[in-house]
């Protein structure tokens, strides 16, 4: 094992959450570096957790991230189209949102323009992923494993920002996971757009429920995105296969509408993806703080995930900064605490909430799970 820097921090990740709390972080003029794994995006390549609420604007504007983070492509989103609890169609526009329109993003674009503001301020990116974080004396040192070779960091602080996984965190605090929510999902390219008819600019994302789970979908930049979310036990196993996750797409009610407009006589292979609620039932400790998906995730139907990420990154790297700066950590870690458990508490009721308001199939196993998960306090379970 090869040595490397010492750093005053490392930030493990380098989606929103790590990119924004490395940038908050290199412009206190902390040396710090962005650990990131993700290979160059292939062709067709996407990313789901594309909708981001216009809230967003207030905080990319105090990072001044604002207008160029949401500068097209990125399309500005319309509203929805809801059918839950019922067959039809209920539309919810912006005008219920106080801060108006949000964002559907091309993810990939996204993420890589949060990362080259990082860099712009001086965080250092570094190819690699944490997989061990160790005590250090005041500090820790950091097992990175590259494609050729496992290197070592120093660092005071570490930022952790893997993800659901929770690479660093999840041997320091015990993870509650709320479900075994997944996502299988596909995204049809532009380049597959029909010749004939009208090309498809429906910005609205529709959302159907049905009996073993839910679908949505929604327009990007890169194409248009279909997603299916059930429990793994519940999967039917034709949505593993490019055919039989597009017939079962195109028999729904509402979200094969969505599709005429494609070709998809060669539909993509589906991806899966975890989509499960998850929280640390604590965010930090001597030398490490947790954030983004890595310390509070939620159920794609909340919309919140970008959102809380970005929020969440600017506090980390600002507590990070203070405790390097000489701040006591315990005040500032509980300051950090007592934030995530408000957003928590909020998506829990919120979660509890919409799909309770779901009740056209309440004997099936997926609906009646959820209603277990409701009455479960905090609405997440221990899991290793």
């Amino acid at each position: 094992m090869t040595r490397h820097k010492v750093y005053d921090a490392v930030v493990a990740g380098g989606g929103p959450a790590g990119a924004v709390a490395a940038l908050v972080l290199a412009r206190a003029g902390r040396h710090v570096a962005i650990l990131d794994d993700e290979p160059a995006a292939a062709a067709g390549a996407h990313k789901i957790g594309e909708s981001l609420p216009s809230a967003a604007a207030l905080l990319l504007r105090d990072l001044n991230l604002w207008p160029d983070g949401t500068a097209a492509p990125h399309i500005r989103s319309t509203g929805m189209y809801v059918s839950w609890g019922s067959p039809a169609l209920h539309e919810r526009g912006p005008v219920q949102d106080p801060y108006g329109a949000g964002w559907q993003l091309d993810r990939l674009r996204f993420d890589a323009f949060l990362r080259e503001a990082a860099y712009a301020a001086g965080a250092e990116p570094f190819r690699g992923r944490a997989v061990a974080a160790v005590d250090d004396g005041p500090g820790l040192r950091l097992h990175v494993r590259q494609e050729h070779a496992t290197r070592e960091l120093r660092c005071a602080w570490a930022v952790d920002a893997t993800g659901r996984h929770s690479a660093l965190a999840r041997h320091r605090a015990v993870r509650r996971r709320q479900d075994r929510l997944v996502a299988a999902h596909v995204l049809v390219q532009r380049q597959n757009l029909s010749s004939v008819g009208e090309p498809d600019r429906e910005a609205r994302t529709v959302v159907e429920a049905e009996p073993d789970g839910w679908w949505y979908t929604t327009l990007t930049p890169a194409g248009r995105i279909v997603a299916h979310l059930t429990d793994p036990d519940l999967a039917d196993p034709r949505l593993r296969t490019p055919g039989g996750f597009l017939q079962a797409a195109l028999h729904t009610r509402h979200i094969g509408a969505r599709l005429t407009a494609w070709d998809v006589t060669r539909p993509p292979t589906p991806r899966w993806s975890a989509a499960h609620g998850v929280r640390l039932v604590r965010y930090g400790g001597r030398g490490w703080i947790a954030a983004g998906d890595a310390a509070l995730a939620f159920d794609p139907l909340s919309s919140q995930g970008i959102l809380t990420a970005l929020h969440s990154g600017a506090r980390a790297g600002l507590a990070v900064a203070l405790c390097l700066a000489g701040a006591p950590p315990r005040p500032v870690l509980a300051s950090y605490t007592d934030f995530l458990d408000g957003v928590a508490a909020a998506y829990v009721r919120h979660h509890a909430e919409a799909y309770a308001a779901e009740t056209r199939w309440s004997e099936r196993p997926f609906w009646q799970r959820r209603g277990v998960v409701h009455q479960v306090v905090a609405g997440m379970q221990p899991h290793t």
